[in-house]
């Protein structure tokens, strides 16, 4: 963080002091088990817990002041009526304070974390570059990514999620992107918003954020994305692989694991790009979003290209590849799901499957789909069949749809199964995976397959922890 004395916190959030004016130089914490010495610990009030509770341990942890509503333990405070509106000034005022910062803003309905990670490889070598940890994209998270920065820090990546209409706008105004990128419109969060339109209402409010001076990266195979160049005072670049798109891919292959290569076309030349450490052709549009960011910020093609090549997984649970010393292959992707994304990962297995290798798919349920939620699931069991997966396991009440959808579109019973629980879909594999089998794990977080695909590589005698 850009270190701030206390009396400058409370200038910034319109708070009060209370107590002596320290000086901030630690991380700003709304986890008091994260608080280090010279911390600022901010007391969120949340449903389930109230911050305040928590000040003692902050406190113990090096945190030498805090954020709240309400002092406790005579620590010194700034006061404020609400706390998440002080916090979010705080980060803007760090914002506005970095002078040499530019923010890349990146959305969609999936492939965001990929992306930042991406963006992360890429920008790093050209600068001091602040990414979000895991999938920090809230109201908490990105202030949260934002006080990272310090005056050093010439690149910020903010992640965007959203669950209403508004989400976005308030975001952008907390970490101002000079250029945004919108990935994609799907289904994520439908429960929330209502409607796919509504859906891509909220994402488009990241264009509408960027100065004129600024630059929006839209998917040019994507209508809802495309569309939203209408709303842009910004310039536009297309990515895709639409004959029009400014940046484009071509000549698209995949290897035996379902790693992406191809070639992209672009005003600054024509590349060869190997996505090496990526599974999925999903990824073919995440890596131009990020070329078209690079660009505009002066990068040369072919060092883009290169570290493109280069980059892996940095998240938790997202594709997460790992070949096990009996044989198995594991895919863990189940941090998070929604019909496209599940859809995606689907694809990458039937690929694999191609190489001549036998897979499973082990699923769970999707949430946040609202009353389209078991016609979804249907669908999705359905895809896995379309898709040739070999054996199907769903796992827990949410998904017995994906299991009957399976059933419905002609799976073997013998080889489709339905469990209710981690414990059974782990006896399943171990008693009937075998060496040369690649099992992909794929639920929203909530269902307990990622640690599920932890135990799995664990047992297996191998390290998951990064």
């Amino acid at each position: 963080m850009i270190p701030l004395h206390l009396a400058q916190v409370a200038a910034i959030t319109g708070g009060r002091l209370e107590g002596p004016d320290v000086l901030i130089d630690g991380p700003v914490v709304t986890d008091s088990r994260e608080a280090a010495p010279g911390s600022l610990y901010v007391a969120r009030v949340g449903e389930h817990a109230d911050g305040h509770d928590y000040v003692g341990g902050a406190r113990a942890a090096g945190a030498v002041a805090v954020l709240g509503t309400r002092r406790v333990d005579d620590i010194p405070t700034v006061l404020v009526d609400d706390v998440q509106e002080a916090f979010a000034a705080l980060a803007r005022g760090l914002v506005d304070r970095a002078e040499h910062l530019t923010i890349v803003g990146v959305t969609g309905s999936s492939g965001k974390t990929t992306t930042k990670d991406l963006l992360a490889t890429v920008l790093t070598p050209h600068g001091l570059t602040v990414a979000p940890v895991g999938s920090y994209n809230s109201e908490v998270g990105v202030p949260l990514t934002v006080c990272r920065i310090d005056a050093a820090t010439r690149y910020l990546v903010a992640e965007m999620g959203a669950d209403g209409v508004g989400h976005i706008a308030y975001l952008c105004r907390i970490a101002p992107p000079r250029i945004g990128v919108v990935l994609n419109v799907g289904q994520a969060h439908l429960q929330f918003f209502g409607s796919v339109d509504a859906i891509a209402q909220t994402k488009g409010e990241l264009v509408e954020s960027l100065p004129a001076e600024g630059l929006a990266v839209l998917n040019a195979d994507d209508p809802k994305v495309r569309a939203m160049g209408s709303r842009a005072r910004s310039r536009v670049v297309l990515v895709g692989r639409a004959p029009d798109a400014d940046i484009r891919a071509s000549d698209v292959t995949l290897d035996e694991l379902g790693r992406a290569s191809f070639v992209v076309h672009s005003p600054a030349g024509t590349a060869q790009v190997q996505l090496g450490g990526l599974l999925g052709e999903h990824h073919v549009g995440n890596a131009l979003a990020v070329l078209a960011v690079a660009l505009e910020l002066g990068f040369t093609l072919n060092e883009t290209v290169k570290s493109l090549g280069e980059a892996r997984p940095a998240s938790r649970w997202r594709m997460e590849l790992f070949d096990l010393a009996d044989g198995r292959t594991v895919i863990n992707d189940a941090y998070n799901a929604n019909p496209d994304s599940m859809r995606a990962a689907l694809r990458t297995l039937s690929q694999i499957r191609q190489a001549g290798r036998r897979t499973w798919a082990v699923l769970g349920a999707m949430r946040e789909l609202g009353p389209t939620s078991a016609a979804e699931h249907t669908g999705i069991g359905q895809a896995a069949v379309a898709e040739g997966v070999d054996r199907i396991i769903a796992v827990g009440d949410g998904a017995q749809g994906i299991y009957e959808g399976a059933l419905a579109a002609g799976a073997d019973a013998t080889k489709t199964s339905w469990v209710t629980g981690v414990d059974d879909a782990y006896a399943l594999l171990d008693n009937h995976s075998t060496p040369g089998d690649v099992i992909l794990l794929k639920s929203s977080r909530d269902s307990g397959l990622r640690f599920l695909g932890d135990r799995i590589v664990s047992d297996a005698g191998q390290e998951v922890d990064r």
